[in-house]
């Protein structure tokens, strides 16, 4: 019977595997098609770049903590399935409309509005389920696995997605992406995971949300473990803003060394992904996403100082490459320690909040940037987000993060979050 169970759960996370690679590269197409629809197509103004670029984090900022407490109410599996279903409807709607001959700019921002709303509650769901259809001793691994397909998707999904936006258009193209939602919701409606959630009828909305904030921010690890990924979101939007401008501009990067550079990013986070297991198990959680924070200010001192020749291409590269190794090692150990120390009646909770902080501090971290890097120029804007990444390092290294490994049990509400 043991042996049945255990052939049940990794038939089960072979299929929740299966669905999030899938569509992980159906989102690389759509990476590159809704650039194109929205600058070519629809001949948008910049202004108008800017309200679609920022329409699908809007819901992360107005739903968040109430998507949390509802994928805590709810069994998460049907969340799951039902905001693919969602994701790909509002997708397909932007082709249709378009073949129609209608779509206009409001008419795509509240798709992706919808969209963005479906995925507050799709992400959620996703971070919440993974603890019930893998044992905790293989977290670690299965959090790698999946962040090796991301990383694969973000390496080779653009060169598809480009081909395919030549082939068909880009608002065809985008159907790739609807259809492979539509694939993860079936892969995932026939997984078999054990999900007896309580009754919601004595529960009190305030109440929960409060529950959520208080184990995110006050437990004793995970509480600057948040607040230094918060940091680390608002840098990193600014910086990446940054990046685009100084090497497109400043640096003279066509757009094919453009591509070429995050291709680098892409192959080194899948590299840093393989590698997390290793170090997670040998240096613990903790330790690990500590030495990456520290690593952050360093690869973007890289960037500040590359000159405009030759050597500062070469050093941008290399941070790059040290960019996507960081991040590529630090993502899974990080979900361990949350989808361990949590509660799984938190989990929801937990992940809806801190996710939407994240989404909603890289948005105004990416305004910064553009903002800064028009008044005081790319370089002294770099100085100031290198600064911003160094807080991020030094809140995880002044906390008891370095320290932190996997709950050996999973812990209860009744316990403490800042102990």
């Amino acid at each position: 019977m043991g042996e049945a169970h255990s052939q049940a759960r990794r038939s089960s996370f072979a299929r929740y595997w299966t669905a999030a690679t899938i569509s992980s590269f159906g989102t690389a197409v759509t990476t590159v098609a809704m650039p194109v629809l929205v600058v070519q197509l629809l001949d948008a103004t910049p202004f108008e770049v800017g309200v679609v670029n920022a329409a699908q984090f809007v819901p992360y900022a107005l739903l968040g903590l109430l998507a949390g407490v509802y994928t805590d109410r709810w069994r998460r599996k049907p969340i799951l399935v039902w905001a693919s279903v969602g994701r790909a409807l509002s997708l397909g709607a932007i082709t249709v409309l378009w073949l129609l001959g209608i779509l206009q700019i409001w008419m795509l921002v509240v798709a992706l509005l919808l969209f963005g709303s479906f995925s507050v509650f799709g992400f959620a769901a996703t971070q919440s389920l993974l603890p019930r259809l893998v044992p905790r001793a293989r977290l670690l691994s299965a959090n790698a696995r999946l962040d090796q397909t991301d990383a694969a998707a973000q390496t080779l999904g653009p060169a598809l997605g480009g081909g395919l936006v030549g082939l068909l258009g880009a608002p065809v193209a985008i159907v790739v992406d609807s259809i492979s939602y539509l694939v993860d919701a079936v892969l995932n409606a026939g997984i078999r995971v054990d999900e007896h959630r309580p009754s919601s009828r004595t529960r009190n909305l305030g109440k929960e949300i409060r529950e959520g904030l208080a184990w995110t921010y006050r437990h004793r690890t995970l509480g600057p473990l948040a607040v230094s990924t918060h940091i680390w979101f608002i840098a990193n939007g600014a910086a990446m803003t940054v990046l685009s401008l100084l090497a497109l501009r400043s640096l003279g990067f066509s757009a094919y060394a453009f591509g070429l550079l995050l291709t680098v990013f892409g192959i080194t986070s899948l590299i840093g992904a393989s590698l997390a297991p290793r170090f997670g198990a040998r240096l613990g959680p903790g330790r690990v996403i500590v030495i990456t924070r520290v690593a952050y200010p360093i690869v973007w001192i890289l960037v500040a100082i590359a000159p405009p020749t030759v050597v500062g291409g070469v050093l941008l590269f290399v941070a790059l490459a040290l960019q996507g190794l960081a991040m590529g090692t630090e993502n899974s150990p990080e979900q361990v320690l949350w989808q361990t120390l949590t509660p799984d009646e938190l989990l929801g909770r937990t992940n809806a909040t801190r996710r939407s902080a994240n989404r909603t501090l890289a948005a105004i971290g990416a305004l910064a940037g553009g903002f800064l890097v028009g008044l005081i120029g790319p370089r002294l804007t770099l100085v100031g987000m290198i600064l911003v990444f160094a807080v991020a390092a030094l809140t995880a290294v002044l906390s008891p993060l370095r320290e932190a490994r996997p709950a050996s049990r999973p812990p209860t509400t009744r316990e403490q979050p800042g102990r």
